[in-house]
């Protein structure tokens, strides 16, 4: 996987990986870039696409609020009941306030990011962290 110097990789394993990126514009690029690598190791390039998707705009929501960094986080979890397992995905920032899904008009610019989130996960959500919070959707590994 390949990191550059303004990407740091907190760990990477098959199956779980961890980046920090400062809050600057080419961090978006960086993570989509990091979320594709990964998958493709796990030999998940199936799921790449929406995977990025979504992680784009929760990096680019984190991004236009916190000044602090953004960290990515990855990891395959079981599905008891459901049978089989789902990849998790959370990014987190030091922003405490939770993101607020809102009804953008049909020429708004922007607004649109968690409504994709939800549509296209299988489940999302949000949670306060000791600093800060993370957001994080669950998308269903199809069986090989």
């Amino acid at each position: 996987m390949g990191v550059n110097d303004s990407a740091g990789a907190v760990a990477s394993t098959p199956g779980f990986a961890e980046w920090s990126f400062p809050a600057a514009p080419d961090s978006v690029r960086q993570a989509r870039e990091l979320v594709r690598d990964a998958l493709a190791d796990w030999g998940l390039k199936a799921m790449s696409d929406v995977t990025v998707l979504l992680v784009s705009e929760l990096v680019t929501n984190s991004l236009r609020y916190a000044s602090g960094p953004i960290g990515v986080r990855m990891y395959f979890r079981p599905l008891p009941d459901a049978g089989g397992r789902a990849l998790l995905v959370e990014v987190s920032d030091p922003v405490e306030d939770p993101p607020r899904e809102r009804a953008a008009a049909p020429e708004d610019e922007g607004g649109r990011g968690l409504q994709l989130v939800a549509c296209a996960s299988r489940r999302w959500g949000t949670r306060r962290g000791t600093v800060g919070k993370t957001v994080w959707f669950e998308l269903t590994i199809a069986a090989e």
